[in-house]
């Protein structure tokens, strides 16, 4: 829609300015500091940082009503600058002046219903909310359109020429790096570094394919993210990790969209998000609890964070529900399907710990709950998933696998309904189905297939026939007829076939 066409007195509010001012605070010592520096950790104490805004007094004094109309009829105009996660501009970056807005056509992912048969065997009511159909395939490309954004921004303000931007990655951050920095080539270079061996074929070949600088080292996910750091605290680099908060301003709009999707009526909703790095899930709380004080929503979702029994520290620190007894622990990661969530030392757990105790003093109630599956069970409700009708990954499959455990554990309450985190697109894990679907796992993994999912192709050629079609030699004429009649029956008797 035009902006003439809509309400007069909504269009005042539908393309903004920039305004008010934007700064980090240290979650630790609370100290804050000005955005004209590239900041990932606190220069006095070394703890995580958060990105806050201060606002105009018009904006901090609109009401939720407001706020609501402004947001839907933001997403029927047709400006790209506030397309996608920049539809909630006011509640992300809103000191970036709408020309240095990046939009690859991230955000706004669709929300699928579980039919009636998925819904019977999970045991509630829910929908996967598909991040595969990102850009890159993955949610990662929320965090990377703000980030990228702001980096174009500071890059041109301060006449950088060649700024290098670098993430460790099990696959889906450095995908979504190297193509957001590919869109601004003309500034921005761009290096990942992959754990050898420990990332699918179809990830490794997305930032090859996006230009980038793609380094390989032994170790797991974790020995990746130590070396960046120490690159992006010594040398003239952007990090793009999720210990750049401006990632996690983007991945809130996750949150945003959930809330809109569902006329920001949440209260019986139950968000399901596997936890890897801790940033997904980080900002999912973030970003509730922002609509939450803007009144935009009026009661709190449950969220549920899931692991895999293979890099459970969340979990293992969340079992202890006393405070003052909590103590986080790094954990040694073993092979998971999940690669994304194979992280045993999340780089954004001091975030999840400060807002877990913020989201749950704001519900009056415990609202964030952490549950454990296994590896088997993360496999096996991707492939039940996909049989009925989804295109869920291996975090989709843990995110199913979640739900069902927070559902026979008494978490999930009857009439609530579940929104599922598929991180990505199950074709960059398609090596993970191929295996379970033809029983060879590798041990390590402790996956063994059902049998009634093994599914592999089957052969229908006629090997009696003297002539067969090939690639480059056809046949004709009554050999042709032959085959065709020979091969339908052999497809009918597999098929079970009632001749008319």
């Amino acid at each position: 829609m035009e902006l003439s066409e809509f309400p007069e007195d909504i269009r005042k509010y539908l393309i903004p300015e920039p305004s008010g001012r934007m700064f980090y605070r240290c979650i630790e010592c609370r100290d804050e500091f000005d955005i004209d520096q590239l900041l990932y950790t606190c220069p006095s104490c070394g703890g995580l940082l958060m990105l806050y805004h201060k606002g105009t007094e018009e904006i901090e004094s609109r009401e939720g009503d407001l706020w609501r109309r402004i947001f839907d009829y933001r997403k029927m105009l047709n400006f790209n600058p506030l397309r996608g996660i920049f539809c909630y501009y006011e509640f992300i970056a809103p000191i970036i002046p709408l020309e240095f807005i990046l939009y690859l056509g991230e955000a706004h992912t669709p929300l699928v219903m579980a039919n009636q048969n998925l819904e019977s065997a999970v045991g509630g009511p829910f929908y996967f909310k598909n991040e595969g159909l990102n850009p890159s395939l993955s949610f990662k490309d929320r965090g990377m359109a703000c980030a990228l954004s702001f980096l174009n921004y500071f890059a041109k303000n301060k006449n950088i020429k060649d700024l290098l931007t670098i993430c460790a990655s099990t696959g889906d951050t450095s995908a979504s790096g190297a193509l957001y920095s590919a869109y601004l080539t003309d500034l921005i270079r761009s290096a990942v570094l992959l754990p050898k061996g420990k990332v699918t074929m179809q990830q490794l070949l997305q930032p090859l394919g996006s230009g980038a600088t793609v380094l390989e080292m032994p170790g797991v996910f974790d020995d990746c993210m130590k070396v960046v750091v120490e690159l992006s605290e010594n040398y003239n680099v952007a990090l793009l990790n999720s210990k750049n908060s401006w990632r996690i301003l983007g991945q809130e709009s996750f949150a945003f969209e959930i809330a809109q999707d569902f006329d920001y009526l949440v209260a019986d909703k139950v968000v399901v998000v596997p936890i890897g790095n801790a940033g997904n899930i980080t900002a999912i709380m973030s970003g509730l609890l922002k609509f939450l004080k803007a009144e935009i929503i009026t009661e709190l979702p449950k969220i549920i964070g899931v692991q895999s029994d293979h890099a459970d520290p969340v979990y293992r620190y969340y079992l202890e529900d006393d405070t003052s007894r909590q103590q986080f622990e790094p954990v040694t990661v073993k092979a998971s399907v999940a690669q994304a969530a194979m992280i045993g030392n999340p780089v954004s757990m001091p975030r999840v710990i400060d807002l877990v105790r913020e989201y749950n003093q704001a519900a009056g109630q415990k609202r964030i709950f952490i549950v454990q599956v296994t590896e088997q069970e993360i496999m096996d409700a991707m492939i039940i998933a996909n049989k009925n009708g989804h295109i869920a990954c291996t975090q989709g499959g843990e995110s199913m696998a979640g739900f069902m455990k927070a559902i026979n554990g008494g978490l999930v309450s009857k009439g609530e309904i579940g929104i599922l985190a598929a991180t990505a697109h199950v074709l960059k894990f398609s090596s993970f189905q191929e295996m379970y679907l033809s029983n060879r796992f590798p041990p390590e993994f402790e996956v063994k297939p059902r049998k009634e999912f093994k599914n592999i192709p089957v052969s229908v050629q006629p090997e009696y026939l003297k002539k067969l079609p090939r690639a480059g030699k056809p046949i004709q004429g009554e050999e042709l007829d032959l085959f065709i009649k020979v091969t339908a029956a052999k497809i009918a008797r597999i098929l079970h076939l009632i001749k008319r």
